[in-house]
Parts: C-alpha cells; sequence; structure tokens
C-alpha cells in the first residue's frame, strides 16, 4: 500500500479529515509521552500509546453526523512478537453500534513490525466511531498503541 511504512499512504491527501475541527477523542489510558491527538494530526507525530496493559478504546465522538469513506490505520510494533487484535465499531446518532471489522496481526521484531490496514466504506450519519484494540491476545503482557489513524 505504502511505499515508505513509516508514513501512512496519502498522507498528503486533502481528504483526509481533520479531527480537532469536527470530533472530540476518547480514550481509556493515555501514556502522556504518546497522546492520542499525535495519532490523528495530518502534519505526523509520534502515535498514542496506553499507559497500561491491556485492552484499549478509542472514541471518536463527532460533532454533528459524518459520511466516511476511507479509513486507514498504521500499527508499529519493533520491539516484542505478539499477536494483536483490533475491532472498528460505528454508530449513528441514537443506534445501535454495528461493527466495520475485526482483524488480526501478528508483530514479529525480526520480520513484520508494520500493519496498515484500509478500508474503504460507504457510511452516512455517523456520530461514533470506535477502534478496540486488544495487544497481546496470548500473554496479555502488551501495550496497546496506534502510530497513526486517517479518516476521509
Amino acid at each position: 500500500m505504502t511505499s515508505d511504512p513509516d508514513q501512512p499512504h496519502g498522507e498528503s491527501d486533502p481528504g483526509w479529515l481533520d479531527l480537532d475541527q469536527i470530533a472530540t477523542l476518547e480514550v481509556t489510558s493515555e501514556d502522556p509521552s504518546f497522546p492520542i491527538e499525535s495519532a490523528f494530526s495530518l502534519n505526523g507525530g509520534a502515535g498514542w500509546r496506553a499507559s497500561q496493559k491491556g485492552e484499549q478504546q478509542i472514541r471518536i465522538i463527532f460533532d454533528g453526523p459524518m459520511s466516511l469513506h476511507r479509513i486507514q490505520l498504521l500499527f508499529r510494533e519493533t520491539e516484542c512478537e505478539r499477536m494483536q487484535e483490533f475491532t472498528l465499531r460505528w454508530s449513528a446518532a441514537g443506534g445501535p453500534t454495528k461493527e466495520i471489522v475485526r482483524q488480526q496481526w501478528n508483530f514479529s521484531p525480526a520480520g513484520s513490525t508494520t500493519e496498515v490496514e484500509e478500508y474503504m466504506i460507504d457510511l452516512n450519519a455517523v456520530s461514533v466511531l470506535e477502534l478496540a484494540i486488544q495487544p497481546d491476545l496470548g500473554r496479555h503482557e502488551a501495550v496497546a498503541s496506534l502510530a497513526a489513524c486517517r479518516l476521509g
């Protein structure tokens, strides 16, 4: 998808939404050195990291209903071998939460250190987008992180 795994595909693409202007971000845990805003910055950043182990959730609460057509996620792990699972869900105002995708990935410092996922979708009237990350299905020792997320 991308020639440079350190940069999400299409980072300079003008179609990405500036979430600072249209949404509120909520997280269940946050390392002060890796704030959630860094993962959603269109200018790049160090990404987000949780302050504690275990499953974490990121919620994007839009100021008003949004249409979403593209979601891009970038995860990076260079230190430990682990199997991660994430689930992406959405809901309209007052409506039920619906799953978009559930994906597992095996990270290995000797090989697979970067996961880039891009989904072409057609969602209207989105009020909330949720990303649940289970960072280590085997040992439950890893801390969740998200290098970048882009919405369009």
